[in-house]
């Protein structure tokens, strides 16, 4: 496929198709609305399955059964949907199912507005629904990523048997800019412990109740296994001016593009910032981080919320340096100027 202009929330259905996604289960929410109606419109044309679910409670759980029967299933939403989803992500969790979810933050708490923020990374991040569980979270700044990412977090759900949120901002999703999509169009693999009907599979058990107090023991220990697992090997995260850099900036979506202009007008006035995007958000990128504050004099953290991502960074660099942090609320998107100034501010106050 040749390069597209097209917005992020679009990029994700063609992104999921080209993945050998074949079933998608949502209700629509802005600012995610398109990537359901993208689905309505690809899946059915390429032979797969779009159904609209009376719910977001219906949704997840249409999720959890497409997933036991071993294909590629997905869903996507915004937060009060999400909110919704929790019991179903647990069930997802304690099943062992690989699922992608699209997350396309708008602003709270309640049903707050339709514009962008950043305040579901708790939620998602965390975990969000009952039990010791964890969510990989992959973290795009562009429609590219939307894309890239969502191919990505198919092959994750299937190497690790766990669900993939695709967590961004409104203003990602909604942003229209070239994407490249790549030719080849994957097949999901044959799940050797998936429920199909027939004889071979007859005998599989999908499911997340455990009557014994051993067994959940035992579930339990192999899921903190796999997530430490997961941790160790697939931090990923990306350095921008971060040569020299007395001070990082650590920003995601759309907060890390903005973090970008910022910098840039900075460096050109002698000022030694520099930024680490994490690009997963679990796993976080500590390792990462802790090399940087071996260098570097003070952290910035930059969110559009009141700082949920303060703490990963503050236990990641182990409080050995000042973390400042910046945050804007109600779906307000700061100005490059703004964070400029408030960075500079920090700026100096760590030189003096």
């Amino acid at each position: 496929m040749k390069k597209e202009l097209i917005k992020g929330n679009e990029a994700v259905i063609k992104g999921a198709i080209l993945s050998g996604c074949t079933h998608f289960f949502g209700y629509p929410i802005t600012p995610a609305s398109e990537i359901a109606q993208a689905a309505a419109h690809y899946l059915p044309l390429t032979g797969r399955t779009f159904i609209q679910a009376e719910s977001e409670i219906a949704a997840i759980n249409m999720v959890y059964g497409a997933a036991s029967a071993g294909v590629r299933t997905m869903t996507a939403s915004s937060g009060p949907g999400l909110s919704l989803k929790q019991e179903g992500i647990s069930y997802l969790a304690g099943a062992e199912l690989p699922a992608v979810i699209v997350d396309v933050m708008r602003a709270g708490p309640g049903l707050g507005n339709i514009f962008p923020e950043q305040s579901d990374y708790n939620q998602m991040v965390k975990g969000g629904g009952h039990g010791d569980y964890k969510n990989v979270v992959l973290a795009p700044n562009c429609a590219q990523e939307m894309c890239d990412m969502t191919m990505q977090a198919f092959e994750l759900a299937d190497q690790y048997r766990v669900t993939v949120v695709v967590l961004t901002d409104g203003n990602i999703g909604q942003t229209m800019e070239p994407v490249e999509f790549p030719e080849e169009v994957k097949k999901a693999p044959f799940k050797e412990w998936s429920v199909q009907g027939d004889a071979k599979t007859r005998k599989n058990l999908i499911t997340s109740i455990y009557m014994s107090t051993d067994a959940l023991s035992k579930l339990n220990i192999r899921l903190q296994k796999k997530y430490a697992e997961i941790e160790a090997k697939e931090q990923m995260w990306e350095d921008f001016l971060i040569d020299g850099a007395e001070m990082v900036v650590v920003a995601y979506g759309i907060m890390s593009r903005i973090s970008q202009n910022a910098i840039e007008e900075l460096r050109a006035k002698g000022l030694k910032v520099g930024m680490m995007r994490p690009k997963t958000l679990f796993p976080f990128p500590k390792k990462r981080l802790q090399e940087l504050a071996k260098t570097a004099k003070t952290f910035f953290v930059t969110e559009m919320c009141a700082g949920q991502m303060i703490d990963d960074v503050k236990l990641a660099i182990e409080h050995r340096r000042p973390v400042e942090f910046y945050g804007c609320y109600g779906g307000r998107t700061p100005a490059v100027e703004e964070l400029k100034e408030a960075i500079e501010l920090a700026y100096k106050k760590m030189v003096r």
